[in-house]
C-alpha cells in the first residue's frame, strides 16, 4: 500500500474543482453540448487511470490528445465559454449592486411603464398577434439595438400593438425597451441552443430566452399560434401568463 499523503489544500483542491464541473454541467445541460462534455470528461478520467497504471503506450496516446485538449475546448465550447464568462460577469456585478447604489434611476421602470406593456401583451393575446419585446436591466443592449430600427418613442400599449401589427414594416423581430422608452424594433436576437424548450415553440421563443441567457434583460413573448405568453428570465420560461402573473414577474424584476 502506497502512503495516502492528504492535506486540507488537497481537500479544499477537490472541492474547488467539482464545484467548477457542476456549474459547467448546470451551464450546458439541456444543450447538444452536453454530450461532447461527459465525453471529455471520461477521456480525462481514462487518461489518469491508464497513467497510474503505468500502462505506457496507452498513456502515450490519451496524452497526445490531452495536449490538444484546451484547443479544442476552446473551438468546441466556443458559446458556453462565453456564456459562462457572461454568467461570472453578471453574478459580480450583482454582488456590486449590495454596496454600489445605481446610478441611473431612468432604468427602472414605473407602475405606468408595466401597465402599458402588460395591456399590449393582453391585447396582442386576444388577436393572437406574435409579437417579443426585450426590456434591459443592467446589461447593456446597445449591440443588440444596433440591429434593428431605432424609434426612441413614447412607451405605450398603443405603439406596442401597431409595431407588431402583422402588416406593419416592424414587426419581425424584436422590440428593445430602454430607458423607459421604445429604444429598437426590429432586432434580431441570438437563439438559444436549450433543448428544454416545448417542440410546439419556434424561433421567437428560443430568441427570448437566447437572450436572457446572455444578459439580465427580460423577455416576453405573445404566440401567433395560441396567444399564449410566456415571461423569460435568466435563461429560463414561465408560460401561460396572465395580466397579474406577467405584471408580478415584470414588477418583481424590473423595479
Amino acid at each position: 500500500m502506497f502512503p495516502l499523503d492528504f492535506n486540507l489544500l488537497d481537500f479544499l483542491d477537490i472541492i474547488l474543482v467539482s464545484i467548477l464541473l457542476f456549474q459547467l454541467y448546470k451551464l450546458i445541460k439541456g444543450t447538444v453540448a452536453i454530450n461532447i462534455f461527459i465525453g471529455i470528461v471520461s477521456i480525462y478520467i481514462m487518461w489518469k487511470i491508464f497513467s497510474s497504471l503505468g500502462m505506457g503506450l496507452v498513456s502515450e496516446i490519451f496524452d497526445q490528445f490531452m495536449s490538444v485538449g484546451v484547443l479544442a475546448l476552446i473551438i468546441l465550447f466556443q458559446k458556453e465559454i462565453r456564456k459562462f464568462l457572461t454568467v461570472v460577469g453578471k453574478t459580480s456585478f450583482e454582488n456590486q449592486k449590495l454596496f454600489l447604489k445605481p446610478s441611473n434611476n431612468d432604468k427602472y421602470l414605473s407602475s405606468k411603464n408595466i401597465h402599458e406593456i402588460v395591456q399590449a401583451c393582453v391585447n396582442m393575446s386576444k388577436t393572437k398577434t406574435g409579437a417579443i419585446i426585450v426590456i434591459e436591466k443592467n446589461s447593456n443592449l446597445d449591440s443588440t439595438i444596433e440591429t434593428g430600427r431605432i424609434i426612441n418613442s413614447e412607451l405605450s400599449s398603443p405603439i406596442l400593438e401597431s409595431i407588431f401589427f402583422k402588416n406593419s414594416p416592424l414587426h419581425d423581430g424584436a422590440v428593445i425597451i430602454q430607458n423607459k422608452k421604445i429604444c429598437a424594433a426590429r432586432c434580431v436576437l441570438p437563439i438559444s441552443e436549450s433543448t428544454s424548450l416545448p417542440s410546439s415553440m419556434g424561433m421567437r421563443h428560443k430568441s427570448a430566452l437566447g437572450i436572457t441567457e446572455q444578459t439580465d434583460c427580460l423577455s416576453i413573448t405573445v404566440s401567433e399560434q395560441n396567444g399564449s405568453i410566456s415571461f423569460f428570465e435568466d435563461g429560463k420560461i414561465k408560460t401561460n401568463m396572465n395580466s397579474e402573473k406577467l405584471k408580478n414577474n415584470i414588477t418583481k424584476s424590473a423595479q
